[in-house]
C-alpha cells in the first residue's frame, strides 16, 4: 500500500496550500483522494475487493461550527476536516472516520462493522455491471426471442428488493437487487416499453444472476408516440406560441459567491453537496437592518437538505409489489444529479457550482454544473398599496419581488425532481420540489379503457396508451431542517384557530375566533398530520428567550405549499414499516448530528428499526431545546394521459416565513427600481424587433 499512499501524498501540497477551507465545505477532489489512500492503506479493513459506497463530510460539532461562523475575524477556530466512509469488503459494511486535516498524514480515527439490518447505497458502477448480465443469461435470451424483440434494443435497470419480513435482520446477509428490462428500439423512452413478466435477481456482491422468472407474457408496447426528444414527437406545433424572453441585468448579477458561501441582498448562506442528499444549505442568516447596533446577521437555518424520497407503487403483483423506492438511501440523490442545461434548467443569468463524489473505487468523480444559483424576476409584487382617500391625490407604492434560487435537478431513473431553495428579501425561504420525467408503466393486454371496465378488475393504474398502464404511486419528499431561530434553543408552537360562541356580548355578534397557543413538550406533541381535518393552525418555531420590542417571541412559521398527502398504507405493511414517518407531514426531534437520514443510515433492505419514526418513539423533550423540523411533501399520483409520454411539472413544498422575527416589514427600506432604459440590452439581440 506504500506506493498508493505516496501517490495520495502528492496532492497534500495542494490541500495544504489552498485558502482556508470553510468547515462545512464538501470534500474536495484532493481530500477524496487522500481519504481513499488512507482507507486502502489501513490494516483495519484487510479484505479485498473493497468498494466505496458513501464518502461524505463528517461535519465538526455544531457549537464549533457556530463559533466559526458567528465568532468573527481572526478569532475563528481552525476546525478539523474529517470524512465519513461506508465501504464494502469481505461481505460486510465498514464504517470509517478519516481525518484529512493534515493531508500529508491522514489517519483513520475509527472503524466499525455494521451488524444490523440494511445495506449502503448502491454504487453507479455496480448497477452498470448488473444490467450487463441479462443479455448473457440463456433463459433471458430465450424470453426476449419469444417476444420477437431484438436483443440489441434491450436495456435493463436495477431495482432494490425492499424488505418483506422473513428471517431476522442479522441473518440476512445476502445483498441482492432485481433487474428489470425494457425495449428501446425507435424511442429514447425505454421505460414506456417494459418486458413485462420477466424478473432477474442479481447478487451484487458476487455480481451474478441468482434468480430468474418469466411469469406472464404481454405485448411489448409500441414505440410510436413515446419519444420526447425534439424532432421525434411528430409534426411541429403550428398554433400560437408565447413570445421568447430574455433575462437582462445591465449591472450584472446581484449575488456574490465566495467558495461555497453565497451573499445576496439581506441573506448569507453556505451551499454544499453530498452524494446522498444532493444540495445542502447551511448557516443561512438574514441581515436585520433595524436591529440594534446598526444591523446584525441573525441565524435562521443551521443545516437543511432532502433526507429521503419514498416512492411506493400500488400494484401487488409479483413484478411490482417490491417497487417501494427510497431514492436517497438506495440510489443517492447526488449520484443522479447530472449537468444542468443553461437556458433550460436554469436561466441565462445563473451561476453554476460543481461537485465531487467518490466512485466505487474511491477515486473522485467530478460533477459539472450540478447546482445553479440565479435571481428570479417573476413579475410578482413584494408589497404594494394604492391610496385614494386623499382629495385630488392618488398615492401608489409598489415593490417588485426579486428572489434568489438555488437549484438542483435529480434524475433518479425515470423521474426527475427539480429541487429549489428560494430566498426572499422578506426573510422567507421557500422550498419547492417539482416532479417531471417519465412514468413507470406496466405492460398489459388491454388496448382500451372499456376492456378494463368490462373485466371488472382493478388495473392498479390508468391506461395511458395501448398495452400501457401507468401504475398508481406516491411521492414523499422529506426535508431535514435544523432551524436555529435567532439561536439554538427553540420551541415548537401550534397556534390553533379556535371558534368562540358569544351570545351575551354588548353587540349583535354571535361568534368570533381567537388563537390558542400550545407549546410542544415532547416529540409526540411535535407530530402533525396536516390532512387530519382539525382546526387550522399556524406551526411556529419560536425562540422563547428572544422577544421583539413589543414583547412577542421571535419565530419562523412553517407554511405548507400544497402537496400535503400522508401515507394511507396499513401500519403493518412492510413498506410502511420502513417509511413509517410518512404518516405525519410534520415531526420535530431534538438535534442529533448522527440522525440525518429519515430512512436510516442503511436504507437498502432496511426494516424501519433505524430511522425518523423509530427515533421519534423515544418521545424526547423538545421545548427550549436545539430542535429539528422534518417536513414531508406528499403526493398521491393518479396518472392521466397528459402525463404520458413525459409528465408536465407538478410542484409542492413549504415556506419558512418570519413570524415576529423582525420589528416590522423588513422591505420598508427597499427602494423601487424601475426598469432601466439608459443602457442597451445585453445578452440578447433585439434587431428586427417590432411592436
Amino acid at each position: 500500500m506504500l506506493p498508493l499512499l505516496l501517490a495520495a501524498l502528492a496532492v497534500a501540497a495542494a490541500v495544504a496550500g489552498a485558502s482556508r477551507t470553510h468547515p462545512l465545505d464538501p470534500l474536495s477532489a484532493a481530500e477524496l483522494t487522500v481519504v481513499r489512500a488512507a482507507v486502502l492503506a489501513s490494516p483495519l479493513v484487510p479484505a479485498r475487493p473493497l468498494t466505496f459506497h458513501y464518502v461524505g463530510l463528517d461535519e465538526p460539532d455544531k457549537p464549533d461550527v457556530l463559533s466559526y461562523a458567528y465568532g468573527g475575524g481572526a478569532s475563528r477556530p481552525v476546525l478539523p476536516r474529517r470524512a465519513f466512509v461506508i465501504a464494502r469488503a469481505g461481505g460486510e459494511s465498514h464504517e470509517l472516520r478519516v481525518d484529512v486535516s493534515n493531508a500529508s498524514a491522514p489517519s483513520v480515527l475509527s472503524h466499525a462493522v455494521h451488524r444490523g439490518a440494511g445495506f449502503p447505497t448502491l454504487t453507479l458502477e455496480e448497477q452498470f455491471a448488473a444490467v450487463a448480465l441479462p443479455p448473457k443469461h440463456p433463459p433471458f435470451v430465450e424470453s426476449v426471442r419469444r417476444r420477437g424483440v431484438d436483443m440489441n434494443d434491450v436495456l435493463c435497470a436495477v431495482f432494490p428488493v425492499g424488505w418483506f419480513g422473513g428471517e431476522p435482520p442479522q441473518a440476512r446477509r445476502r445483498r441482492v437487487a432485481k433487474a428489470l428490462c425494457f425495449v428501446a428500439g425507435a424511442t429514447a423512452n425505454f421505460y414506456a416499453r417494459p418486458l413485462e413478466g420477466v424478473t432477474l435477481v442479481v447478487d451484487l456482491d458476487r455480481m451474478a444472476i441468482v434468480g430468474y422468472r418469466d411469469r406472464v407474457t404481454y405485448p411489448v408496447p409500441k414505440a410510436e408516440g413515446t419519444d420526447y426528444r425534439a424532432g421525434k414527437v411528430g409534426p411541429p406545433y403550428t398554433g400560437p406560441a408565447p413570445a421568447a424572453g430574455v433575462v437582462v441585468q445591465p449591472d450584472g448579477r446581484g449575488f456574490h459567491i465566495d467558495g461555497h458561501v453565497v451573499r445576496w441582498a439581506n441573506w448569507e448562506f453556505h451551499v454544499g453537496f453530498d452524494m446522498r442528499a444532493g444540495t445542502v444549505i447551511s448557516l443561512a442568516s438574514v441581515h436585520d437592518a433595524d436591529a440594534d447596533a446598526g444591523g446584525a446577521r441573525r441565524p435562521v437555518l443551521y443545516r437543511g437538505f432532502v433526507s429521503e424520497i419514498f416512492v411506493p407503487y400500488m400494484d401487488p403483483v409479483e413484478e411490482w409489489y417490491y417497487r417501494t423506492f427510497l431514492d436517497a438511501g438506495e440510489y443517492g440523490l447526488g449520484l443522479w444529479a447530472f449537468p444542468l442545461q443553461p437556458g433550460g434548467d436554469c436561466p441565462a443569468n445563473a451561476a453554476y457550482l460543481d461537485g465531487y463524489y467518490s466512485g466505487q473505487d474511491g477515486n473522485p468523480v467530478e460533477g459539472k454544473n450540478m447546482i445553479c444559483v440565479f435571481e428570479r424576476y417573476s413579475g410578482d409584487v413584494a408589497w404594494r398599496h394604492t391610496e385614494a382617500g386623499f382629495p385630488n391625490q392618488l398615492i401608489t407604492e409598489v415593490r417588485p419581488d426579486v428572489s434568489l434560487v438555488v437549484r438542483m435537478v435529480v434524475s433518479a431513473g425515470n423521474y426527475d425532481y427539480i429541487l429549489d431553495w428560494e430566498f426572499k428579501t422578506s426573510g422567507s425561504i421557500k422550498l419547492t420540489v417539482s416532479l417531471t420525467g417519465l412514468l413507470e408503466v406496466k405492460g398489459t393486454a388491454y388496448t382500451h379503457a372499456d376492456q378494463v371496465e368490462q373485466d371488472g378488475v382493478d388495473a392498479h393504474g390508468t391506461l395511458v396508451a395501448e398495452n400501457t398502464i401507468a401504475v398508481y404511486h406516491d411521492h414523499y419528499i422529506t426535508y431535514h431542517l435544523d432551524l436555529d431561530v435567532d439561536g439554538t434553543n427553540n420551541s415548537f408552537v401550534k397556534s390553533t384557530v379556535t371558534a368562540v360562541r358569544d351570545t351575551g356580548g354588548e353587540t349583535a355578534r354571535r361568534s368570533y375566533w381567537t388563537v390558542r397557543h400550545e407549546v410542544a413538550e415532547t416529540e409526540a406533541d411535535g407530530q402533525v398530520d396536516l390532512g387530519a381535518g382539525g382546526p387550522p393552525a399556524d406551526l411556529v418555531f419560536v425562540n422563547q428567550g428572544k422577544k421583539t420590542r413589543m414583547g412577542n417571541e421571535v419565530g419562523y412559521r412553517v407554511v405548507p405549499g400544497g402537496a400535503t398527502a400522508a401515507s394511507v398504507l396499513a401500519d403493518d405493511d412492510f413498506p410502511q414499516r420502513r417509511a413509517a414517518y410518512c404518516k405525519m407531514q410534520v415531526r420535530v426531534t431534538p438535534y442529533n448530528k448522527s440522525q440525518k437520514w429519515a430512512s436510516g443510515l442503511y436504507a437498502d433492505q432496511s426494516t424501519g428499526d433505524d430511522g425518523l419514526a423509530a427515533w421519534s418513539e423515544r418521545n424526547r423533550a423538545i421545548r427550549g431545546e436545539d430542535i429539528v423540523l422534518w417536513y414531508t411533501v406528499g403526493l398521491h399520483h393518479v396518472p392521466y394521459q397528459e402525463d404520458f409520454p413525459v409528465m408536465p411539472t407538478l410542484s409542492g413544498g413549504l415556506e419558512l416565513r418570519p413570524s415576529n422575527f423582525f420589528e416590522r416589514n423588513p422591505l420598508m427600506r427597499t427602494n423601487s427600481k424601475p426598469a432601466r432604459h439608459d443602457q442597451p440590452l445585453v445578452n440578447c439581440s433585439c434587431a428586427g424587433a417590432s411592436s
